[in-house]
């Protein structure tokens, strides 16, 4: 079941995402959260903060996995998505970084790597609700368009596409690595809820495609229509072609 919601800006998607998450935390302080990077979930990321400095919700207890790593970026590398993680929300909150998992970009073995990820979710007892972005080929975590969707973490070489979109956050094009570590599109979908984020123009199609199109590892994002539980946020502008299609869709 998907339940696709309008907002004005990214800044309300954002917000009315946080509640999502603020909501589980409140009732399983324990909760397991699959967590996502890019710029979509960072206004969402932004209102948990205050959440959490205002004394409404604490981390204390949640465990966290992310969707994916750079493959060559150290964790302190200002484009790693260790780094993004602690700069957006981990230092912002009172979470254990104990409790945070993101798979290993520097691993000497990524197939080792992969399969030390899988046990990590494994021993989580699964993902409580998994955070996502949508890319603008439809992929999410890292899982790119292919003739299959893949079960497990694995190794991925990223389209250049997906380079294109990513090289605005480094110095040249050059610098953007061409392969990540991915958490599987079984293991999303093996979540128990899914919060799926899209924000601008860019992303319309893309997210129609997915929601109503066919699906096929073509769209990866496209999977999500057999999900349990799946809740969109998104601004006007990522809505506007299903908002045009598919108006009674939306829910204002």
């Amino acid at each position: 079941m998907i339940k696709i919601y309008y907002s004005e800006t990214a800044e309300d998607a954002g917000r009315a995402a946080a509640e999502v998450i603020a909501s589980l935390v409140k009732e399983k302080p324990d909760c397991v959260l699959g967590l996502a990077t890019g710029s979509s979930p960072i206004g969402m990321y932004t209102a948990l903060a205050e959440k959490c400095d205002r004394g409404e919700i604490s981390f204390k207890a949640v465990k966290s996995a992310n969707l994916d790593e750079y493959v060559g970026l150290t964790k302190d590398h200002d484009q790693s998505y260790a780094y993004f993680m602690r700069a957006n929300l981990f230092d912002k909150v009172d979470i254990d970084l104990n409790n945070t998992n993101i798979p290993n970009g520097m691993a000497e073995d990524p197939k080792a790597e992969c399969e030390r990820y899988d046990k990590v979710i494994e021993s989580l007892g699964g993902i409580d609700l998994q955070v996502l972005g949508i890319g603008n080929n439809g992929h999410i975590g890292f899982n790119e368009p292919d003739d299959h969707f893949p079960y497990g973490t694995s190794l991925v070489n990223l389209t250049d596409s997906t380079i294109d979109a990513n090289a605005r956050f480094f110095t040249s094009r050059d610098e953007v690595p061409t392969q990540a570590l991915s958490m599987g599109i079984g293991q999303i979908m093996s979540a128990k809820k899914v919060l799926l984020l899209a924000m601008g123009k860019g992303k319309a199609d893309i997210l129609e495609r997915s929601l109503f199109g066919e699906v096929t590892p073509r769209v990866p994002a496209s999977i999500l229509r057999f999900a349990n539980d799946v809740v969109v946020f998104a601004d006007k502008d990522a809505l506007s072609v299903i908002m045009e299609k598919h108006p009674g869709a939306v829910i204002k």
